[in-house]
């Protein structure tokens, strides 16, 4: 219980962090994108949508496994595991701390990884598109709705993602039964994908909110692409 607390906390936080940024993402109504998209907050024709390149899946798996938002969550994470002292056989100090990092970086890799070759082989677009939507609850609702669905087929309508539900458990099965101490087991295992879950809902929280235009960082290290959710055209 006091792990589930502390990890809501940490959760909460980040999205009341995230608030302030709205205002900056709205700002950038009128302007055009290096794709020739243009951001608007008023009314807008959907976008249509076309199945990202397997340049666009392989740069989207690197910023998704190994870019700020995993190496960030990672030292949040042993940060707290760090506090309550899990797994205690870890102990404490530098030493201790390092070790959970890298189990927590290694959890969110293998998560990411099982999540992009699952859907390769599902043919799901798992690929994280900002909302067209304006205000922050229907864009928060997307972000959540994200979490769990994904694009599928040519026109791509969004259904629930089998590869986004089973990959935050494949990383902490995997953690579990190859690096953590004989004490941990299943159950473990499945609290703390339940854990990894809601990291990669916060993740998307950070995604829909925090970008910043198409010239800041995150656009350049995640999707040049429109920033946008596209939707079928009218019929399909």
């Amino acid at each position: 219980m006091k792990m589930r607390r502390t990890m809501l906390l940490l959760f909460a936080t980040a999205n009341l962090a995230a608030l302030p940024m709205v205002a900056r993402a709205q700002s950038l109504a009128g302007t055009v994108d290096p794709a020739g998209y243009v951001a608007s907050t008023g009314p807008q024709a959907s976008l249509v949508y076309t199945r990202p390149t397997q340049e666009t899946k392989l740069r989207t798996y690197v910023f998704d496994a190994f870019g700020p938002y995993p190496l960030a969550g990672a030292a949040v994470v042993a940060g707290v595991g760090q506090l309550n002292n899990t797994p205690a056989a870890w102990q404490q100090g530098a030493a201790g701390y390092g070790r959970r990092f890298g189990s927590d970086f290694g959890i969110v890799a293998i998560s990411t990884t099982t999540r992009y070759a699952l859907a390769e082989a599902l043919k799901e677009d798992t690929v994280y598109y900002r909302c067209e939507c304006n205000g922050i609850f229907p864009r928060f609702r997307h972000a959540v709705v994200s979490t769990f669905t994904a694009r599928h087929g040519e026109d791509g309508h969004r259904a629930f993602s089998f590869s986004a539900f089973v990959a935050p458990y494949a990383g902490t099965l995997t953690a579990v039964y190859a690096w953590y101490p004989d004490n941990y087991g299943a159950k473990s295992a499945l609290r703390m994908g339940n854990y990894n879950l809601l990291g990669n809902l916060g993740e998307n929280v950070l995604l829909e909110f925090l970008y910043g235009g198409p010239h800041t960082l995150l656009s350049r290290m995640h999707l040049d692409s429109p920033h946008a959710a596209p939707v079928a055209e009218p019929g399909r």
